[in-house]
């Protein structure tokens, strides 16, 4: 029961999102009346193969989890379909979770890398027009 109701807690917090002062669903949980926790289906709003396969390719990496694949239910819906199916005790949404702060790692690295490069071209950029300035 105890369990239950974290798990609810989890969900709710990866459930909504503000925009324009309304509450909108972003994410949805959908789990099968005679089913457990292990194989759960997350319907992301307003996203796309991008999303689906980068998540799907972190959840994976996972070695609880047994199944993860997503699909779209039409190319003219911005609409995702993903399925975590884990061994063992592990809940489907730990490995949802785990995956979503993995990949914003991930994209937080490859942003910090790219401001770091563009500083530095912009630093040997001015560096060489001082020279040419001190040289002419």
């Amino acid at each position: 029961m105890e369990e239950d109701q974290e798990l609810d807690r989890k969900i709710s917090g990866l459930k909504t999102s503000m925009a324009e002062g309304e509450r909108k669903t972003a994410l949805e949980m959908v789990q099968a009346a005679e089913t457990d926790r292990h194989c759960v289906k997350f319907v992301l709003h307003k996203e796309d193969h991008i999303l689906g396969n980068s998540l799907r390719y972190m959840i994976m990496k996972n070695l609880e989890v047994e199944f993860c694949g997503y699909t779209m239910t039409h190319p003219s819906e911005s609409k995702i379909n993903l399925r975590i199916q884990t061994r063992g005790a592990l809940p489907a949404v730990e490995p949802f979770q785990r995956g979503l702060n993995e990949l914003m790692n991930v994209c937080q690295h490859v942003l910090d890398k790219l401001r770091i490069k563009k500083q530095a071209e912009m630093l040997e950029s001015t560096s060489s027009k001082c020279l040419l300035m001190l040289i002419y």
